[in-house]
Protein backbone atom coordinates (compact mmCIF):
# COMPACT_ATOMS: atom_id res chain seq x y z
CA UNK A 1 0.00 0.00 0.00
CA UNK A 2 1.21 3.44 -0.80
CA UNK A 3 0.47 7.07 -1.39
CA UNK A 4 0.46 8.61 -4.85
CA UNK A 5 0.46 12.23 -6.02
CA UNK A 6 1.31 14.18 -9.13
CA UNK A 7 0.14 16.27 -12.02
CA UNK A 8 -0.32 16.24 -15.76
CA UNK A 9 -0.06 19.35 -17.88
CA UNK A 10 3.03 20.76 -16.25
CA UNK A 11 5.80 19.71 -13.92
CA UNK A 12 5.28 20.39 -10.22
CA UNK A 13 8.65 20.95 -8.60
CA UNK A 14 7.33 20.83 -5.02
CA UNK A 15 6.01 17.26 -5.22
CA UNK A 16 8.44 16.25 -2.46
CA UNK A 17 6.47 18.41 -0.02
CA UNK A 18 3.32 16.53 -1.02
CA UNK A 19 5.03 13.18 -0.50
CA UNK A 20 6.09 14.29 2.97
CA UNK A 21 2.39 14.85 3.73
CA UNK A 22 1.63 11.30 2.56
CA UNK A 23 4.57 9.64 4.32
CA UNK A 24 2.26 7.76 6.70
CA UNK A 25 0.90 5.86 3.66
CA UNK A 26 4.37 4.72 2.67
CA UNK A 27 7.29 5.11 5.08
CA UNK A 28 9.52 2.57 3.31
CA UNK A 29 10.65 4.87 0.53
CA UNK A 30 9.62 7.44 -2.03
CA UNK A 31 10.17 8.17 -5.69
CA UNK A 32 9.59 11.09 -8.05
CA UNK A 33 9.67 11.23 -11.84
CA UNK A 34 9.61 14.60 -13.62
CA UNK A 35 8.32 14.28 -17.17
CA UNK A 36 8.01 16.86 -19.92
CA UNK A 37 4.26 17.14 -19.33
CA UNK A 38 3.87 16.23 -15.68
CA UNK A 39 5.19 14.74 -12.48
CA UNK A 40 4.56 11.42 -10.73
CA UNK A 41 5.27 10.88 -7.02
CA UNK A 42 5.02 7.82 -4.80
CA UNK A 43 5.49 6.92 -1.13
CA UNK A 44 5.93 3.21 -0.59
CA UNK A 45 4.74 0.68 1.96
CA UNK A 46 6.64 -2.42 0.83
CA UNK A 47 4.35 -5.47 0.58
CA UNK A 48 5.29 -7.34 -2.62
CA UNK A 49 8.86 -7.46 -4.00
CA UNK A 50 10.29 -5.56 -1.06
CA UNK A 51 13.68 -5.00 -2.73
CA UNK A 52 12.72 -4.37 -6.36
CA UNK A 53 9.26 -2.81 -6.24
CA UNK A 54 10.17 0.87 -5.98
CA UNK A 55 8.02 3.36 -7.89
CA UNK A 56 7.45 5.16 -10.20
CA UNK A 57 7.59 2.08 -12.40
CA UNK A 58 8.64 2.36 -16.05
CA UNK A 59 7.80 0.14 -19.03
CA UNK A 60 10.44 -1.94 -20.80
CA UNK A 61 10.70 0.65 -23.61
CA UNK A 62 10.89 3.46 -21.03
CA UNK A 63 7.99 5.28 -22.67
CA UNK A 64 5.36 4.72 -19.97
CA UNK A 65 5.63 5.73 -16.30
CA UNK A 66 3.21 4.83 -13.54
CA UNK A 67 2.49 5.18 -9.82
CA UNK A 68 -0.02 2.90 -8.10
CA UNK A 69 -1.55 2.53 -4.65
CA UNK A 70 -2.95 -0.95 -4.17
CA UNK A 71 -2.67 -4.67 -4.71
CA UNK A 72 -3.43 -6.66 -7.88
CA UNK A 73 -4.57 -10.08 -6.72
CA UNK A 74 -4.56 -11.73 -10.15
CA UNK A 75 -1.10 -10.47 -11.09
CA UNK A 76 0.48 -13.92 -11.26
CA UNK A 77 -2.12 -15.11 -13.77
CA UNK A 78 -1.75 -11.90 -15.76
CA UNK A 79 2.04 -12.22 -15.83
CA UNK A 80 1.73 -15.77 -17.15
CA UNK A 81 -0.61 -14.67 -19.94
CA UNK A 82 1.26 -11.52 -21.03
CA UNK A 83 4.21 -11.55 -23.43
CA UNK A 84 6.16 -8.87 -21.63
CA UNK A 85 9.72 -8.63 -20.24
CA UNK A 86 8.92 -7.93 -16.60
CA UNK A 87 11.69 -6.12 -14.76
CA UNK A 88 10.44 -6.64 -11.18
CA UNK A 89 8.34 -9.04 -9.13
CA UNK A 90 5.94 -6.23 -8.19
CA UNK A 91 2.26 -6.99 -8.67
CA UNK A 92 1.76 -3.41 -9.89
CA UNK A 93 4.04 -3.85 -12.91
CA UNK A 94 1.35 -5.86 -14.71
CA UNK A 95 -0.52 -2.58 -15.21
CA UNK A 96 2.23 -1.35 -17.52
CA UNK A 97 2.16 -4.59 -19.49
CA UNK A 98 -1.63 -4.47 -19.77
CA UNK A 99 -1.53 -0.89 -20.98
CA UNK A 100 0.77 -1.83 -23.84
CA UNK A 101 -1.69 -4.53 -24.91
CA UNK A 102 -5.12 -3.10 -23.99
CA UNK A 103 -4.62 0.65 -23.66
CA UNK A 104 -7.39 2.41 -21.79
CA UNK A 105 -9.23 -0.88 -21.18
CA UNK A 106 -6.47 -1.90 -18.76
CA UNK A 107 -8.55 -1.46 -15.61
CA UNK A 108 -11.11 -4.03 -16.79
CA UNK A 109 -8.50 -6.80 -16.49
CA UNK A 110 -7.47 -6.08 -12.90
CA UNK A 111 -8.72 -7.97 -9.87
CA UNK A 112 -7.75 -6.01 -6.81
CA UNK A 113 -7.89 -2.73 -4.95
CA UNK A 114 -6.10 0.10 -6.68
CA UNK A 115 -5.79 3.73 -7.65
CA UNK A 116 -3.12 4.55 -10.21
CA UNK A 117 -1.92 7.18 -12.65
CA UNK A 118 0.03 6.52 -15.84
CA UNK A 119 1.72 8.73 -18.43
CA UNK A 120 2.53 7.37 -21.90
CA UNK A 121 3.82 9.82 -24.51
CA UNK A 122 0.78 12.09 -24.98
CA UNK A 123 -1.65 10.02 -22.87
CA UNK A 124 -2.57 10.52 -19.22
CA UNK A 125 -4.58 7.66 -17.69
CA UNK A 126 -5.98 7.15 -14.19
CA UNK A 127 -8.22 4.42 -12.75
CA UNK A 128 -9.80 3.47 -9.44
CA UNK A 129 -10.93 0.01 -8.35
CA UNK A 130 -14.59 -1.08 -8.73
CA UNK A 131 -15.68 -0.35 -5.14
CA UNK A 132 -13.33 2.52 -4.32
CA UNK A 133 -11.40 0.58 -1.70
CA UNK A 134 -8.39 2.75 -2.47
CA UNK A 135 -8.90 6.53 -2.43
CA UNK A 136 -8.15 9.03 -5.20
CA UNK A 137 -8.81 12.78 -5.42
CA UNK A 138 -8.18 15.26 -8.21
CA UNK A 139 -8.63 18.89 -9.19
CA UNK A 140 -7.64 21.42 -11.83
CA UNK A 141 -5.34 24.43 -11.90
CA UNK A 142 -5.92 25.88 -15.35
CA UNK A 143 -5.00 23.17 -17.86
CA UNK A 144 -3.13 21.11 -15.29
CA UNK A 145 -4.78 18.21 -13.41
CA UNK A 146 -3.48 17.38 -9.93
CA UNK A 147 -4.18 14.08 -8.17
CA UNK A 148 -3.44 12.45 -4.84
CA UNK A 149 -4.40 9.65 -2.47
CA UNK A 150 -5.83 12.04 0.11
CA UNK A 151 -7.47 15.46 0.21
CA UNK A 152 -4.49 16.91 2.04
CA UNK A 153 -2.20 16.03 -0.88
CA UNK A 154 -3.85 18.46 -3.33
CA UNK A 155 -5.81 20.96 -1.26
CA UNK A 156 -3.25 23.74 -1.71
CA UNK A 157 -2.96 23.19 -5.47
CA UNK A 158 -6.55 23.45 -6.70
CA UNK A 159 -9.59 25.64 -6.07
CA UNK A 160 -12.04 22.72 -6.15
CA UNK A 161 -11.31 19.19 -4.89
CA UNK A 162 -13.17 16.28 -6.46
CA UNK A 163 -13.26 12.58 -5.69
CA UNK A 164 -12.37 10.17 -8.48
CA UNK A 165 -15.38 7.84 -8.86
CA UNK A 166 -15.01 4.08 -8.19
CA UNK A 167 -15.25 1.77 -11.18
CA UNK A 168 -14.08 4.43 -13.65
CA UNK A 169 -11.00 5.17 -15.68
CA UNK A 170 -10.02 8.54 -17.07
CA UNK A 171 -7.84 9.65 -19.95
CA UNK A 172 -7.03 13.09 -21.23
CA UNK A 173 -8.49 12.03 -24.59
CA UNK A 174 -11.70 10.26 -23.52
CA UNK A 175 -12.59 11.81 -20.17
CA UNK A 176 -14.28 9.58 -17.57
CA UNK A 177 -15.45 6.10 -18.63
CA UNK A 178 -17.22 3.58 -16.39
CA UNK A 179 -15.84 0.06 -16.60
CA UNK A 180 -17.64 -1.51 -13.60
CA UNK A 181 -21.35 -0.98 -12.99
CA UNK A 182 -22.53 -2.28 -9.62
CA UNK A 183 -26.17 -1.75 -10.59
CA UNK A 184 -25.71 -3.98 -13.63
CA UNK A 185 -24.01 -6.62 -11.47
CA UNK A 186 -27.07 -6.49 -9.23
CA UNK A 187 -29.48 -6.85 -12.18
CA UNK A 188 -27.55 -9.85 -13.51
CA UNK A 189 -27.59 -11.40 -10.04
CA UNK A 190 -31.37 -11.01 -9.77
CA UNK A 191 -31.73 -12.97 -13.01
CA UNK A 192 -29.34 -15.64 -11.76
CA UNK A 193 -31.11 -16.00 -8.42
CA UNK A 194 -34.38 -16.90 -10.16
CA UNK A 195 -32.86 -19.98 -11.77
CA UNK A 196 -29.80 -21.00 -9.74
CA UNK A 197 -29.43 -19.23 -6.39
CA UNK A 198 -26.18 -20.01 -4.55
CA UNK A 199 -26.13 -22.55 -1.75
CA UNK A 200 -24.63 -22.02 1.68
CA UNK A 201 -21.66 -24.10 0.51
CA UNK A 202 -21.25 -21.73 -2.45
CA UNK A 203 -21.12 -18.76 -0.08
CA UNK A 204 -18.45 -20.40 2.05
CA UNK A 205 -16.36 -21.50 -0.94
CA UNK A 206 -16.50 -18.08 -2.60
CA UNK A 207 -15.44 -16.21 0.53
CA UNK A 208 -12.69 -18.75 1.14
CA UNK A 209 -11.29 -17.97 -2.32
CA UNK A 210 -11.53 -14.24 -1.62
CA UNK A 211 -9.60 -14.62 1.63
CA UNK A 212 -6.88 -16.78 0.05
CA UNK A 213 -6.30 -14.16 -2.64
CA UNK A 214 -5.70 -11.56 0.03
CA UNK A 215 -3.03 -13.52 1.86
CA UNK A 216 -0.42 -12.77 -0.80
CA UNK A 217 2.39 -10.75 0.78
CA UNK A 218 6.11 -10.76 1.46
CA UNK A 219 5.41 -9.38 4.96
CA UNK A 220 3.45 -10.67 7.99
CA UNK A 221 -0.38 -10.82 7.66
CA UNK A 222 -2.92 -10.64 10.51
CA UNK A 223 -6.66 -10.21 11.12
CA UNK A 224 -8.92 -7.84 12.97
CA UNK A 225 -11.07 -9.79 15.40
CA UNK A 226 -13.78 -7.68 17.02
CA UNK A 227 -15.73 -10.71 18.20
CA UNK A 228 -18.52 -9.94 15.77
CA UNK A 229 -19.72 -12.28 13.05
CA UNK A 230 -17.90 -10.76 10.06
CA UNK A 231 -14.39 -10.44 11.48
CA UNK A 232 -14.64 -13.86 13.12
CA UNK A 233 -15.57 -15.50 9.81
CA UNK A 234 -12.57 -13.89 8.13
CA UNK A 235 -10.30 -14.81 11.03
CA UNK A 236 -11.45 -18.43 10.91
CA UNK A 237 -10.62 -18.69 7.20
CA UNK A 238 -7.23 -17.03 7.66
CA UNK A 239 -6.41 -19.30 10.61
CA UNK A 240 -6.96 -22.29 8.35
CA UNK A 241 -4.32 -20.97 5.94
CA UNK A 242 -1.71 -19.43 8.29
CA UNK A 243 -0.22 -21.01 11.39
CA UNK A 244 -0.23 -18.88 14.54
CA UNK A 245 -2.01 -15.99 12.87
CA UNK A 246 -2.05 -12.74 14.86
CA UNK A 247 -5.48 -11.30 15.71
CA UNK A 248 -6.30 -7.86 17.11
CA UNK A 249 -9.15 -6.41 19.17
CA UNK A 250 -9.83 -3.05 20.76
CA UNK A 251 -12.17 -1.57 23.34
CA UNK A 252 -12.58 0.04 26.72
CA UNK A 253 -12.32 -2.13 29.79
CA UNK A 254 -15.34 -4.43 30.02
CA UNK A 255 -16.60 -3.79 26.46
CA UNK A 256 -18.59 -6.47 24.64
CA UNK A 257 -16.15 -6.57 21.73
CA UNK A 258 -13.23 -7.46 23.99
CA UNK A 259 -15.21 -10.25 25.66
CA UNK A 260 -16.39 -11.85 22.41
CA UNK A 261 -13.02 -11.38 20.69
CA UNK A 262 -11.30 -13.32 23.47
CA UNK A 263 -13.82 -16.11 23.07
CA UNK A 264 -13.34 -16.24 19.29
CA UNK A 265 -9.54 -16.05 19.51
CA UNK A 266 -9.45 -18.96 21.95
CA UNK A 267 -11.67 -21.06 19.70
CA UNK A 268 -9.63 -20.26 16.57
CA UNK A 269 -6.24 -20.57 18.25
CA UNK A 270 -4.90 -17.19 17.16
CA UNK A 271 -2.12 -15.19 18.79
CA UNK A 272 -4.42 -12.56 20.19
CA UNK A 273 -3.58 -8.95 21.06
CA UNK A 274 -5.76 -6.31 22.70
CA UNK A 275 -5.74 -2.57 23.06
CA UNK A 276 -7.65 -1.28 26.09
CA UNK A 277 -7.99 2.50 25.80
CA UNK A 278 -9.42 5.18 28.06
CA UNK A 279 -11.81 8.07 27.52
CA UNK A 280 -8.95 10.54 27.99
CA UNK A 281 -7.01 8.80 25.21
CA UNK A 282 -10.04 9.13 22.93
CA UNK A 283 -10.22 12.88 23.50
CA UNK A 284 -6.49 13.22 22.91
CA UNK A 285 -6.66 11.24 19.66
CA UNK A 286 -9.65 13.08 18.15
CA UNK A 287 -7.74 15.77 16.19
CA UNK A 288 -5.37 13.19 14.71
CA UNK A 289 -8.27 10.88 13.81
CA UNK A 290 -10.11 13.64 11.93
CA UNK A 291 -6.90 14.71 10.19
CA UNK A 292 -6.36 11.20 8.84
CA UNK A 293 -10.04 10.33 8.32
CA UNK A 294 -10.79 13.50 6.33
CA UNK A 295 -14.42 13.49 7.46
CA UNK A 296 -16.63 15.08 10.10
CA UNK A 297 -19.50 12.59 9.86
CA UNK A 298 -20.33 11.67 13.48
CA UNK A 299 -20.89 7.95 13.02
CA UNK A 300 -17.73 7.65 10.97
CA UNK A 301 -15.60 9.66 13.37
CA UNK A 302 -16.99 7.80 16.36
CA UNK A 303 -16.19 4.39 14.91
CA UNK A 304 -12.81 5.54 13.58
CA UNK A 305 -11.43 6.25 17.05
CA UNK A 306 -11.30 2.61 18.18
CA UNK A 307 -10.04 1.69 14.69
CA UNK A 308 -7.24 4.23 15.11
CA UNK A 309 -6.09 2.53 18.31
CA UNK A 310 -6.56 -0.88 16.73
CA UNK A 311 -4.32 -0.03 13.77
CA UNK A 312 -1.67 1.39 16.08
CA UNK A 313 -1.57 -1.90 17.98
CA UNK A 314 -1.58 -3.96 14.77
CA UNK A 315 1.46 -2.18 13.33
CA UNK A 316 3.61 -3.60 16.14
CA UNK A 317 3.14 -7.13 14.76
CA UNK A 318 2.09 -7.17 11.07
CA UNK A 319 2.02 -4.96 7.98
CA UNK A 320 -1.12 -6.39 6.32
CA UNK A 321 -4.45 -7.01 8.05
CA UNK A 322 -7.72 -8.53 6.79
CA UNK A 323 -10.98 -6.94 7.96
CA UNK A 324 -14.72 -7.62 7.81
CA UNK A 325 -15.97 -4.53 5.94
CA UNK A 326 -18.79 -5.13 3.48
CA UNK A 327 -20.68 -8.02 5.02
CA UNK A 328 -23.43 -5.88 6.57
CA UNK A 329 -24.11 -4.18 3.24
CA UNK A 330 -24.23 -7.43 1.27
CA UNK A 331 -26.21 -9.49 3.80
CA UNK A 332 -28.53 -6.92 5.41
CA UNK A 333 -26.77 -6.61 8.75
CA UNK A 334 -28.31 -3.30 9.88
CA UNK A 335 -31.41 -3.33 12.06
CA UNK A 336 -33.32 -0.64 10.17
CA UNK A 337 -33.31 -2.84 7.05
CA UNK A 338 -35.87 -5.15 8.63
CA UNK A 339 -38.52 -2.49 7.93
CA UNK A 340 -38.07 -2.67 4.13
CA UNK A 341 -40.08 -4.67 1.61
CA UNK A 342 -38.13 -6.80 -0.87
CA UNK A 343 -37.89 -4.19 -3.63
CA UNK A 344 -36.77 -1.43 -1.29
CA UNK A 345 -34.41 -3.76 0.57
CA UNK A 346 -32.60 -4.75 -2.61
CA UNK A 347 -32.27 -1.11 -3.66
CA UNK A 348 -31.00 -0.11 -0.21
CA UNK A 349 -28.38 -2.87 -0.13
CA UNK A 350 -27.19 -1.80 -3.57
CA UNK A 351 -26.95 1.81 -2.41
CA UNK A 352 -25.13 0.89 0.80
CA UNK A 353 -22.60 -1.26 -1.05
CA UNK A 354 -22.08 1.35 -3.74
CA UNK A 355 -21.38 4.14 -1.24
CA UNK A 356 -19.05 2.25 1.08
CA UNK A 357 -16.10 4.20 -0.33
CA UNK A 358 -17.36 7.30 1.50
CA UNK A 359 -18.13 5.41 4.70
CA UNK A 360 -16.60 2.23 6.12
CA UNK A 361 -13.99 1.86 3.38
CA UNK A 362 -12.78 5.41 3.98
CA UNK A 363 -12.48 4.62 7.68
CA UNK A 364 -10.62 1.38 6.95
CA UNK A 365 -8.15 2.95 4.54
CA UNK A 366 -7.42 6.08 6.54
CA UNK A 367 -7.06 4.48 9.97
CA UNK A 368 -4.83 1.65 8.73
CA UNK A 369 -2.75 4.01 6.62
CA UNK A 370 -2.41 6.43 9.55
CA UNK A 371 -0.21 3.72 11.07
CA UNK A 372 1.32 2.44 7.83
CA UNK A 373 -0.51 -0.85 7.55
CA UNK A 374 -2.52 -2.23 4.64
CA UNK A 375 -6.14 -3.23 5.18
CA UNK A 376 -7.71 -5.84 2.90
CA UNK A 377 -11.45 -6.51 2.60
CA UNK A 378 -12.33 -10.00 1.31
CA UNK A 379 -16.12 -9.51 1.57
CA UNK A 380 -15.77 -6.92 -1.20
CA UNK A 381 -14.14 -9.27 -3.67
CA UNK A 382 -16.03 -8.65 -6.94
CA UNK A 383 -16.80 -12.37 -7.43
CA UNK A 384 -18.17 -12.57 -3.89
CA UNK A 385 -20.26 -9.45 -4.42
CA UNK A 386 -21.81 -10.95 -7.54
CA UNK A 387 -22.62 -14.18 -5.70
CA UNK A 388 -23.97 -12.32 -2.67
CA UNK A 389 -26.33 -10.21 -4.74
CA UNK A 390 -27.89 -13.45 -6.02
CA UNK A 391 -28.55 -14.83 -2.51
CA UNK A 392 -32.35 -14.70 -1.95
CA UNK A 393 -33.41 -11.82 0.29
CA UNK A 394 -35.33 -14.17 2.58
CA UNK A 395 -31.98 -15.79 3.42
CA UNK A 396 -30.51 -12.44 4.40
CA UNK A 397 -33.29 -11.41 6.80
CA UNK A 398 -34.76 -14.74 7.83
CA UNK A 399 -37.93 -16.00 9.46
CA UNK A 400 -40.41 -14.58 11.93
CA UNK A 401 -37.60 -13.27 14.14
CA UNK A 402 -36.07 -11.42 11.15
CA UNK A 403 -32.54 -12.72 11.78
CA UNK A 404 -30.13 -10.50 9.87
CA UNK A 405 -27.26 -12.04 7.84
CA UNK A 406 -28.83 -15.48 8.29
CA UNK A 407 -27.16 -16.97 5.21
CA UNK A 408 -23.70 -15.95 6.44
CA UNK A 409 -24.41 -17.26 9.93
CA UNK A 410 -25.58 -20.63 8.58
CA UNK A 411 -22.77 -20.92 6.04
CA UNK A 412 -20.11 -20.58 8.75
CA UNK A 413 -21.84 -21.66 11.96
CA UNK A 414 -19.77 -24.84 12.21
CA UNK A 415 -16.49 -22.93 11.90
CA UNK A 416 -16.96 -20.25 14.57
CA UNK A 417 -18.26 -20.26 18.17
CA UNK A 418 -22.07 -20.27 18.36
CA UNK A 419 -21.98 -17.30 20.77
CA UNK A 420 -20.42 -15.31 17.90
CA UNK A 421 -22.32 -16.88 15.02
CA UNK A 422 -25.64 -15.72 16.49
CA UNK A 423 -24.44 -12.58 18.27
CA UNK A 424 -26.71 -9.52 18.04
CA UNK A 425 -25.36 -6.82 15.72
CA UNK A 426 -23.87 -3.73 17.41
CA UNK A 427 -22.26 -0.60 16.01
CA UNK A 428 -18.49 -0.97 16.25
CA UNK A 429 -18.23 2.17 18.38
CA UNK A 430 -20.83 0.80 20.79
CA UNK A 431 -19.30 -2.65 21.00
CA UNK A 432 -15.89 -1.10 21.55
CA UNK A 433 -17.33 1.14 24.25
CA UNK A 434 -16.93 4.56 22.67
CA UNK A 435 -20.36 5.63 21.47
CA UNK A 436 -21.49 8.57 23.61
CA UNK A 437 -18.40 10.39 24.91
CA UNK A 438 -18.21 13.08 22.23
CA UNK A 439 -21.95 13.58 22.02
CA UNK A 440 -21.93 14.45 25.72
CA UNK A 441 -18.78 16.58 25.35
CA UNK A 442 -20.30 18.61 22.50
CA UNK A 443 -23.45 19.19 24.55
CA UNK A 444 -21.33 20.61 27.38
CA UNK A 445 -19.06 22.77 25.23
CA UNK A 446 -21.49 24.23 22.66
CA UNK A 447 -24.36 26.39 23.84
CA UNK A 448 -27.76 26.32 22.14
CA UNK A 449 -27.56 29.87 20.77
CA UNK A 450 -24.01 29.31 19.54
CA UNK A 451 -25.08 26.07 17.84
CA UNK A 452 -28.06 27.68 16.10
CA UNK A 453 -25.99 30.57 14.75
CA UNK A 454 -23.10 28.33 13.66
CA UNK A 455 -25.44 25.98 11.77
CA UNK A 456 -27.06 28.91 9.96
CA UNK A 457 -23.67 30.33 8.97
CA UNK A 458 -22.34 26.97 7.72
CA UNK A 459 -25.50 26.30 5.71
CA UNK A 460 -25.26 29.71 4.03
CA UNK A 461 -21.52 29.43 3.31
CA UNK A 462 -21.24 25.79 2.26
CA UNK A 463 -24.75 24.36 1.83
CA UNK A 464 -23.98 21.76 4.52
CA UNK A 465 -26.76 21.10 7.01
CA UNK A 466 -25.24 20.52 10.47
CA UNK A 467 -27.95 18.94 12.63
CA UNK A 468 -26.19 17.98 15.88
CA UNK A 469 -23.69 19.58 18.23
CA UNK A 470 -21.48 16.52 17.88
CA UNK A 471 -21.29 17.08 14.12
CA UNK A 472 -20.40 20.73 14.69
CA UNK A 473 -17.62 19.68 17.07
CA UNK A 474 -16.09 17.48 14.37
CA UNK A 475 -16.72 20.03 11.61
CA UNK A 476 -14.74 22.69 13.44
CA UNK A 477 -11.79 20.33 13.81
CA UNK A 478 -12.11 19.31 10.14
CA UNK A 479 -11.88 22.85 8.75
CA UNK A 480 -8.77 23.52 10.85
CA UNK A 481 -7.02 20.95 8.67
CA UNK A 482 -8.81 21.22 5.34
CA UNK A 483 -10.85 24.42 5.22
CA UNK A 484 -14.41 24.88 4.07
CA UNK A 485 -13.44 24.10 0.48
CA UNK A 486 -13.12 20.38 1.19
CA UNK A 487 -16.24 20.05 3.33
CA UNK A 488 -18.53 19.39 0.35
CA UNK A 489 -16.78 16.03 -0.18
CA UNK A 490 -18.00 14.68 3.16
CA UNK A 491 -21.06 12.43 3.00
CA UNK A 492 -23.07 12.58 6.23
CA UNK A 493 -24.55 9.26 7.37
CA UNK A 494 -25.87 10.45 10.71
CA UNK A 495 -29.44 9.41 9.97
CA UNK A 496 -28.79 5.69 9.77
CA UNK A 497 -26.97 2.98 11.69
CA UNK A 498 -24.35 2.33 9.02
CA UNK A 499 -21.19 2.47 11.10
Amino acid sequence: MCGIAGSYGQKVDKVQTTLDILEHRGPDGYGVKHLVNGTLGHTRLAIIDIIGGEQPLVSDDRQTWMVCNGEIYNYRQLRADLDYPFQTDSDNEVILALFQKHGTRTAEHLDGMFAFALVDDDTFYMARDPLGIKPLYYGWDGETIHFGSEIKAIQDKVTEIMEFPPGYWYSNKDGFVRYYDLAQVNEDAITQSKTAPPSLDDIQASLRRAVKKRLMADVPVGVYLSGGLDSTIVASLVAQEIDDVHSFAVGVEGSEDIKHARLAAKALGTQHHECIYTMDEMIEALPDVIYHLESFDPLLVRSSIPNYFLARLTRKYVTVVLTGEGADELYAGYHYLKEFNDTDLREELLKLTGTLYNCNLQRCDRMTMAHSIEGRVPFLDTDFIKLSFSVPLEQKIYGEKAIEKWALRKAFEGMIPPEVAWRYKEQFSKGAGSSHLFEEMAEREIGDAEFKQACADILEETGIDITTKETLLYYREFIKHFGKNAASLVQLWAGKDVA
